[in-house]
Formats: structure tokens, sequence, C-alpha cells
């Protein structure tokens, strides 16, 4: 299963595969690579090209997308049904439609400025108006508080951008798998085609980071004082790649699934699979590195910050720094499953997961970092047999949400022939199950009933709902802003399950019947 990359816009050659159609790109020369089956991932390097007199097929150079007569980026006008892919049928709108996604596309970034205000500047608390003080004087006051130490500095645009495009580099360079997608129904089951190198990113930019710190070229702490302005960078990225990603859909034929009301699909994305270079795929790169890199980042800017002040790092701190990387490493180590998720298979690249993605996820789930980096041990000292249970449950709950996902997605992988074994870091015991229970559909695929899925629907979302609580609960009760990601993720998982088994019941019918027969609810799991 292991391959290696290519240079910088060439097109490995690949093995073939029944049904996959490879997403137009730039015209690049043939190549020789290494069997798809090896005990190592292998650099990039090591491969050159060594075809004589093969002439490369020509693509166009559309950056990875085709005009509406041939292919749109990788997905063809399906006549299944007579429907035009480009169109959206249903007349279902999520979030309240186009006045729902405006207020949180306008809400969050000052939701976010809000809570860095509070953080840096009220001790944690919430800012209110002074009495006698009218709102328009304390909307203005909070607009210069923003404006003195959240401005989008030189400074801040290098550190953001820099990181972005260095990971980037990595995703196309360093050593990694391929992955086949979910079949696209549109495309008459024809799937893509994902290059995976992610472990390898995950673990160069920690020895980066480390060396880059300990050499005193570039302090971690530095993301901790530069955050506000970072903050700023990361919201103004995150519409300025929205705008481009739009416009550029619209201006090559890329649609996909539009509705017409343009602030809507602005929010929810017109492109499907947006690709750069022919393998640097937009979802995968903003959902899997960016965000959780980010995140693990500043908390380790955090303990260093502790560490400068205090000498050494508080077990709280040291919480978030495990729980942080044990949630980035799982998305690393197990990118090759990432592709054929509802993210990668329907979700469409537009606002919601660009900005989320750069900003909301990484600088606003981290509040409970500069909490601790903002306020002294003292401040939110557990006992130490309690903070010991806490770290013993955590890992606990960490290995049924690992095993979990791991259960689920090599049993669609041995489904579809795509099984294979990948000796990343860590391998748990209980991720392959033996002659799992299923229940047959009339899809031609079965849903699992055993393992973990045996023992509760969806008990991934259960684990997820545990880490963003303990998130906050290390933190304490002294401000509100290390809880958002659990007062955001709560109903978003309510909403993501209620959407899930709606799917599943329409799709399914009897079989998800009988499966809800059989199985437990959502947040009812014999496990706890």
């Amino acid at each position: 299963m292991t391959l290696t990359r290519s240079q910088l816009g060439e097109t490995p050659k690949k093995t073939e595969h029944p049904g996959y159609v490879e997403t137009p790109t730039r015209r690049s020369k043939a190549r020789k690579s290494t069997p798809r089956h090896g005990s190592s991932d292998v650099s990039p390097d090591t491969v050159r090209n060594k075809d004589n007199g093969k002439a490369a097929s020509k693509r166009k150079e559309t950056n990875g997308s085709a005009d509406l007569k041939g292919a749109a980026n990788g997905h063809a006008i399906s006549s299944q049904k007579g429907k035009d892919p480009r169109i959206d049928y249903t007349g279902h709108f999520e979030f309240g439609g186009s006045w729902g996604v405006t207020a949180m596309m306008i809400g969050f970034p000052l939701l976010m400025w809000y809570m860095w205000i509070g953080a840096t500047y009220y001790d944690g608390h919430l800012p209110l108006p002074k009495r006698g003080e009218s709102k328009l004087q304390f909307i203005i006051y909070l607009a210069d508080l923003v404006y003195g130490g959240a401005f989008p500095t030189l400074k801040a645009w290098i550190m953001y951008w820099g990181f972005l495009l260095f990971q980037a580099a990595c995703y196309l360079y360093l050593p990694g798998v391929y992955s086949t997608g979910k079949p696209l129904e549109h495309e008459g089951g024809k799937s893509l085609e994902y290059y995976c190198s992610g472990q390898w990113s995950w673990y160069t930019t920690i020895a980066t980071a480390a060396a880059l710190h300990v050499s005193g070229l570039f302090k971690l702490y530095t993301i901790v004082d530069e955050f506000g302005p970072l903050m700023s960078v990361a919201i103004i990225s995150g519409f300025l790649v929205s705008i481009v990603a739009y416009v550029s859909a619209l201006y090559r034929g890329a649609e996909h699934r539009m509705t017409g009301h343009h602030v809507y699909d602005f929010f929810m994305g017109a492109e499907l699979n947006p690709r750069m270079f022919g393998w640097l795929d937009f979802k995968m790169f903003f959902e899997v590195r960016l965000p959780w890199y980010i995140l693990f980042l500043v908390s380790c800017g955090a303990a260093a910050r502790q560490y400068e002040q205090y000498g050494y790092v508080s077990g709280e701190m040291s919480f978030l720094i495990m729980a942080h990387f044990l949630y980035a490493n799982a998305c690393s180590k197990g990118e090759e499953s990432i592709v054929t998720t509802w993210d990668m298979y329907y979700e469409k690249w537009g606002f919601m997961l660009i900005f989320w993605n750069l900003a909301g996820v990484p600088l606003s789930y981290c509040h409970c970092s500069i909490y601790l980096a903002n306020h002294p041990p003292s401040d939110y000292h557990w006992n130490p047999l309690a903070l010991s249970l806490l770290y013993i449950s955590y890992l606990f709950v960490y290995w049924v949400w690992d095993t979990a996902n791991a259960q689920k997605n090599r049993f669609r992988q041995w489904e579809r022939g795509t099984l294979s074994s990948r000796k990343t870091f860590p391998q748990l015991p209980w991720q392959e199950l033996d002659n799992p229970k299923t229940i047959p559909t009339d899809q031609g695929v079965a849903l699992l009933a055993d393992g973990w899925y045996g023992k509760a629907r969806k008990i991934h979302y259960t684990c997820d709902l545990f880490f963003a609580l303990t998130w906050g609960l290390i933190t304490g009760f002294n401000s509100p802003f290390p809880w958002f990601y659990a007062a955001f993720f709560t109903p978003m998982i309510l909403h993501r399950a209620y959407r899930d088994v709606q799917k599943c019941s329409a799709k399914y019918g009897d079989a998800w019947k009988e499966y809800e027969r059989r199985v437990p609810y959502l947040f009812i799991p014999y496990v706890f």
C-alpha cells in the first residue's frame, strides 16, 4: 500500500483501479513508482521519472477542474435519473437558509474577537458595559481593543501563511500512502484517489517546532504572545479563501448541487473536490493538518509560556498537551480512512469548512490553553488523585474512540476490497473485528452491528462530547471561554447525529430500523 510522492506538479504513475477516475490536472510526465505493497513509507526523492518514449496524456490546465461539457473537477454531469449534479433538487436548506448562514458568518468572527477580549483584558470574564456606558460607546471601546491588540500585523501574516505553505509542502513531498475515496453516485460509482502523508507531516511539524524553539529562532510562546493578531489574520484569511474558492468554482464551471441562492451557496460551497497540482486536495488538507496542528501548537506555546514564568509545566497544562496531541495524532495516523467520511464525500468546500478549519477550530477551541497560560496554576489546581483519575478516564475514552473509528473504517475498507494495514502509532487492541455481525441492506452494503457499534449507535460522538467537556473541566469554572468548545460542540453533535440518523433511515429503510432495534441510542452506550 505504501508509495512515494512526486515532484510538485507531477502526477505519479499508479496501479490501475477499476472504476477510478483521476481528477483532471496539469499536464504531467508519466513516471514509474514503487509497488503499492510495502513495509514502510518511501521518500518522494527516491523515485525519478525513467519512462522513455511514453507520452503523457494531455489534460486541460484548469487547476483540477474541467468545463461543464466534460468533467467538472472530476464530476461529470450524471445522466442518472436525468438530473444535473450542478443543481440541488432537494429544496432543503440547513442552518436556517440564507438568513441563518449570514448570521453565522457575521457572528462567529465577532464572537472570536469578543472571547479574545475577555480572555486578554477581563481576566477571563465576560466583557460587559460599565454603568452609564451606552451600547454604542461599549462597542466602540471593544473595537478599539481589537484594533490595538489584535491588528493583523505583517509578523502575524508571515507566521500564519508561512505555516500554511510549510504544511502544503509537507503534504506534497513527504512520504505517504494512497487511499481511494467513496464511490460517487453522480459519477456512476467512480472514486477519487487521495494522497495521505499526514503521519510524516505531523512528526515533521513537531520536530520542526521543537528545533525552532530550542534554537531560539522561534520561541513557541510567541504564538500566545501574538494570539490576537494571528486570530485576526486567520479570520480575514477564512473570508479571502472562501471568496476565491467560490468565484473560482463559478468561473471554471465546477459547481455542484447549487441552490441558486448565492449567500447560502457561498456558505455551503460551490465545488465538491477542488485540487491543486493534481494531488493537493483542499478539503483533506484543511481538515486534517491546519486546525488540529495549530491547536496543538497553541497548547505547546501556552506550556512554553508557563515554563518561562514558573519553571515548570502544570499537570493541568500537560493534560491539554496530551489531549490535543492524541487528537491531532489520530487524524494524522488514520488519514487514509478520512477519505470516505461525509465531509470528503458530500460536503462542499465553502465558507463553512474553510473558515472553521482556518480560524474557528484552532483559535476558539484553544481557549482552555489560553486560560491556563494567562493564570497561575494556583487558580485552577486539581487534587492530584482527581487529576490522575481524569487522565485515566481520558485515555480509556480515547481508546474507545480510536478503536471504534478503526473498526468502522476497516470494515468499510474490507467491504470495498481496499483494506490495508499501516504500523502507525499507536496501534491499539481491538481495531479489527473477525467475522463481525452485520445487517444486510438493499444497497449492496452492510450495516456494522458489532464491536463498539454493537454497543451504542454513533459511539464516537459520545467520546467526542467527553473530550469537549474535559477540555473545559480541566480549567475549572472561573471563566466561560474554555467551555466554548463544549457549549458549541454539544448542539453541533446533536444536529449531526440527527442528520446522520435521518439520512441513514431514508437510505437503508428496514435495515436501519433493524439496527435501531438491536443497538442502544447515541448517548446511552453500555460502556459508560
